[in-house]
């Protein structure tokens, strides 16, 4: 089971936080600020950080910029009573991954932590599975159905991107800018064309499905 290190100078917090992710199943470590999570870190494997901001010693946004200057992409939750949007970015740019502020909404914290377990596994291992089906991001294969289909790059990618973050809606230029770049010459129809190719590929593979969102853009549902 997934490892979770809780990160709070408040004792009450950690172990409110302690109880309700190992509730869930979870392995949970606590620290009472960012110089102990560290040395905590040394001793065990960690899967996700809960990480309150205002520590004594070494804060959240102080512990996060450590980590992602050290090229530690360990997932990062971000806890704070502080809510305004400056303290968000702050946040975001010291190079957390989610932010959620006090009191939390407990049902909310463990779908976020989740969610980002799950995105790390597909980063780790670059591969999605999708009930029987596999996509496997070194070799831009899918495989399933007693088949296994190479894609060319770019169709690769734009379902690997749909599927890495099913549900979520993504505009034509996002998809756009990030598949084949931000300087890239190609319109935006290039995307329309490239769905309609995935579409076809798979309209007889009932694991997934590509959906337009009208005035917006795309979203692939899994259906397993």
């Amino acid at each position: 089971m997934f490892h979770i290190l809780v990160v709070d100078d408040d004792k009450n917090t950690r172990k409110f936080f302690q109880a309700l992710l190992e509730s869930e199943g979870y392995t949970v470590s606590l620290a009472e600020n960012g110089e102990d999570a560290m040395e905590a870190m040394e001793k065990t494997h960690v899967d996700l950080v809960v990480l309150d901001v205002m520590m004594p010693r070494m804060d959240g946004y102080e512990f996060t910029e450590t980590l992602r200057e050290l090229q530690n992409d360990l997932p990062i939750l971000m806890v704070s009573a502080k809510q305004l949007p400056a303290d968000r970015k702050q946040g975001f740019l010291s190079g957390t991954d989610d932010y959620i502020t006090k009191p939390v909404d407990e049902e909310e914290m463990l779908l976020r932590i989740k969610a980002l377990l799950r995105r790390s596994k597909i980063v780790s291992e670059k591969k999605i599975v999708v009930g029987d089906v596999i996509l496997d991001y070194t070799a831009m294969t899918v495989t399933g159905h007693g088949q296994t289909l190479e894609l060319p790059q770019k169709e690769f990618l734009l379902l690997y991107k749909l599927l890495s973050y099913p549900g979520q809606i993504f505009t034509r230029i996002q998809l756009m800018d990030e598949i084949w770049g931000v300087e890239s010459n190609t319109g935006w129809e290039t995307v329309t064309v490239h769905i309609g190719r995935l579409r076809k590929r798979f309209e007889d593979w009932p694991e997934f499905e590509i959906i337009s969102v009208r005035g917006l853009g795309y979203k692939a549902v899994k259906n397993v």
